[in-house]
């Protein structure tokens, strides 16, 4: 089963279990109605939480979750993270991917020639870069319109026409 992260436990809130968690995701509000998480400190160490009751505020989403009751045992799960199956995740907007969606896409340039594959999407201040596999070397490319002329989701590859200014 595959699982995506969704939201990170901060820390405890008050003395009845309810939890502070970072959300991870474009789509906040997704935490007022989903009622499961699979949770822990690792995506290979997971254990099913049930929400009992949920609430956005301030950019956080405050949990309840069964067996959860008291600041002691929430301080036992504050930093754990909240992972979803693929079917609980809600469907991107156009022109918007999932991260696990770009990792594997393939890199034309101006040809349309392969020239590498994405292994990773690096989140930065300014804005997303790719790595990008190219043979044995990596190279960083802006994820920006400038740069990427066509995005394919469905057939898994983007257009980078000046792609030889990265190398």
């Amino acid at each position: 089963m595959e699982l995506y992260l969704t939201g990170i436990i901060l820390k405890p809130k008050g003395l009845k279990g309810e939890v502070k968690v970072e959300p991870v995701t474009d789509f906040p509000e997704s935490f007022l109605s989903r009622k499961e998480y699979y949770a822990g400190k690792s995506v290979d160490s997971v254990e099913r939480l049930t929400v009992q009751k949920a609430a956005l505020a301030g950019g956080f989403a405050w949990l309840f979750f069964e067996g959860i009751d008291s600041m002691e045992k929430a301080e036992a799960v504050a930093g754990w993270k909240l992972f979803v199956t693929e079917d609980q995740l809600w469907p991107q907007p156009a022109n918007r991917a999932y991260l696990h969606e770009i990792i594997g896409m393939k890199v034309l340039d101006c040809n349309r020639s392969e020239v590498g594959v994405v292994t990773k999407v690096i989140t930065m201040p300014a804005h997303d870069v790719y790595e990008v596999q190219i043979g044995e070397r990596k190279i960083l490319l802006p994820a920006i319109d400038e740069f990427v002329e066509e995005f394919n989701l469905r057939e898994q590859y983007m257009v980078i026409p000046r792609f030889e200014e990265f190398l």
